[in-house]
């Protein structure tokens, strides 16, 4: 969902005297080191006239931003929102979303879209363009933990740069440059849009964190707080420890009945479900994504067997690690048979 600048926080943030109204920098540091993003495919378009594209949901991010004219972006859940030239938008899910020229260009016969790995379109892009050409720099970026992550799942589903440009000073300059790049035709412009728009989605991210929009529960919240933030901070830094109530505790320094209804208030379930998930979700990237063996997995996480781990990943993520295993193969299939028709 989108999030206005001007839409301050809920007073309901102000549940604790322990609130600092910033976020936690030893949590907000090593999440976002966690959250990197990594470009797959990214390129640029010269849209002139009437034009509208669907884009289908991504397994991975999906990142644009306008230079020259404006236009509609139209998202299911969340209707028609006006991107103004050197606006940037983060989709963290990689929902379906189309953009548009005009309001009336979104409809069932709008052409689906699929970013491709070549930077530019096939239209000369050194043209001259008019007042009434559109530059699209798009792209799809991966994030470095699964897309069900809870991290992840926490955030709206699109992020918008422009209702972050007057409290975050480095937004604009990025923006900037990346206007400047995509507008001009110079030698490895595209390695340099490619490089700042990594950087621009990070930007986004971390502001989001930092002003608290949104849902005031979760991980988001919890980032603003600085007792809870710590034992998050701990938690993401090593996963695999054995984080018992009491150890938890220990790290915010309070009783274990204080720290578990705490806990449970502010991020929305209790220490036990949150480090299970967190343990999950890094589980399935290692073994969809990275290839490990379910031995090496189970270790890292402080598992004493295969089969404690097998069950607790089953019971969060409602199939078995060895199917895992199988979508990383199929994965591994699909992408060579694609290079063998090449």
């Amino acid at each position: 969902m989108f999030w206005n600048i001007d839409a301050h926080m809920s007073d309901k943030h102000n549940h604790s005297s322990n609130f600092s109204g910033r976020p936690a920098t030893d949590l907000v540091d090593p999440v976002l080191r966690s959250l990197w993003l990594t470009g797959i495919k990214h390129g640029r378009r010269r849209l002139e006239g009437s034009w509208a594209y669907s884009f289908p949901e991504e397994s991975n991010a999906s990142f644009h931003f306008i230079a020259g004219q404006g236009c509609w972006l139209f998202h299911k859940a969340h209707g028609y929102r006006w991107l103004e030239a050197g606006d940037a938008i983060l989709l963290p899910r990689g929902d379906a979303h189309v953009l548009a020229r005009t309001r009336q260009g979104v409809g069932p016969g709008t052409p689906a879209f699929r970013c491709e790995a070549d930077f530019d379109d096939p239209i000369e892009f050194q043209n001259e363009h008019t007042n009434d050409t559109c530059l699209m720099f798009y792209g799809t970026m991966r994030f470095n933990l699964d897309r069900l992550h809870p991290l992840i799942d926490m955030m709206p589903s699109i992020l918008h740069a422009g209702s972050l440009m007057r409290d975050q000073p480095a937004i604009p300059a990025l923006i900037d440059a990346m206007g400047c790049e995509l507008q001009g035709n110079r030698l490895g412009s595209g390695a340099i849009v490619s490089r700042l728009a990594d950087v621009l989605a990070a930007q986004i991210i971390r502001s989001w964190v930092e002003l608290g929009y949104g849902d005031v529960e979760g991980w988001a919240a919890a980032s603003r707080d600085p007792n809870i933030g710590r034992v998050l901070a701990a938690i993401h830094s090593d996963p695999g420890q054995d984080w018992s109530i009491l150890r938890l505790a220990q790290v915010m320094g309070a009783s274990r009945s204080l720290f578990a209804h705490r806990f449970k208030t502010v991020v929305g379930e209790t220490p036990a479900q949150y480090v299970a998930r967190i343990r999950m979700h890094l589980a399935h990237k290692w073994l969809a994504d990275d290839g490990e063996r379910v031995t090496v997995v189970y270790e890292r996480l402080g598992y004493h067997s295969e089969p404690a781990f097998s069950r607790a990943f089953k019971r969060v993520m409602g199939f078995a690690p060895s199917q895992s295993r199988r979508r990383r193969q199929g994965r591994v299939n699909r992408d060579q048979g694609g290079a063998n028709r090449r």
